[in-house]
């Protein structure tokens, strides 16, 4: 319930490009996020999440998160998961774009599940390394398995906040927080790699509407001192930590 009446309020206030006013966030909205090109890659995203769709196969579920609003039981079915929970192909595509738009290299990746949104990323041809932190030792292996011929791709199974704190990348291009929708969890995951964003780094927050508390979490990170600009559409909390730019929060209708 409180997903719909934060759409319906988030409806009310957002904008299109035309309530952009920032030369920088209107040309990002018009080139990427509204970009309506057919990129050959989405034949690639639309494949691999068509054979999870169909994968029949079931694992046992280990959940260092909120949990499921979904499931009941931690064993489920491949396809019930990237059927209810996996990254849907509308929000895949946009992380394609987002890449793509900004020549990503270098990736962090809270949060692997099956690997639909890890998969879509590495598709662009800018992006050198991914690393993608998964918790459940199952699902871990599943997508292992599923994304071997990317070679892009690094795959951990760690729990996020133990291995945090081991990461020796100075920075990231790019960092995408993908679980553990906990008000806590989430801003103490953001303070702990604030030191490895720089002035061009990109953190995407998804799920910023799971919960009032998600929602609250995603308004302590909008508000931030090292937070510059934000875009939300909703679905994702895009960060920008650009010093040249005025302070500014945009919502965005997709």
């Amino acid at each position: 319930m409180y997903k719909i009446l934060a759409y319906l309020k988030f409806l009310k206030v957002s904008k299109n490009k035309h309530g952009v006013h920032s030369p920088f966030v209107y040309k990002f909205v018009t080139e990427c996020i509204y970009d309506k090109n057919n990129h050959i890659e989405y034949n690639l995203i639309k494949d691999y999440r068509k054979a999870l769709l169909k994968n029949k196969e079931s694992i046992t579920i280990t959940d260092f998160g909120s949990g499921s609003k979904v499931f009941k039981s931690n064993t489920r079915k491949i396809s019930d998961i990237a059927a209810n929970a996996g990254t849907p192909l509308k929000k895949a595509k946009l992380l394609f774009r987002i890449v793509k738009y900004f020549k990503i290299k270098s990736i962090l990746e809270l949060g692997t599940s099956l690997g639909i949104a890890t998969q879509a990323m590495s598709l662009n041809n800018s992006v050198e390394n991914i690393i993608s932190v998964e918790g459940c030792y199952n699902t871990f292996r599943f997508a292992q398995k599923s994304l071997s011929k990317h070679s892009n791709i690094q795959l951990i199974n760690n729990p996020f906040k133990n291995y945090i704190p081991k990461i020796k990348q100075e920075s990231f291009d790019l960092i995408f927080f993908d679980g553990h929708h906990d008000k806590q969890a989430t801003i103490e995951y953001f303070e702990a790699l604030l030191p490895k964003a720089n002035n061009n780094s990109i953190f995407i927050f998804d799920d910023i509407y799971w919960s009032a508390e998600m929602t609250q979490a995603w308004d302590y990170i909008k508000n931030h001192n090292s937070v510059n600009v934000t875009v939300d559409t909703f679905h994702f909390g895009i960060v920008f930590f650009r010093k040249e730019q005025v302070k500014e929060h945009f919502k965005i209708r997709m």
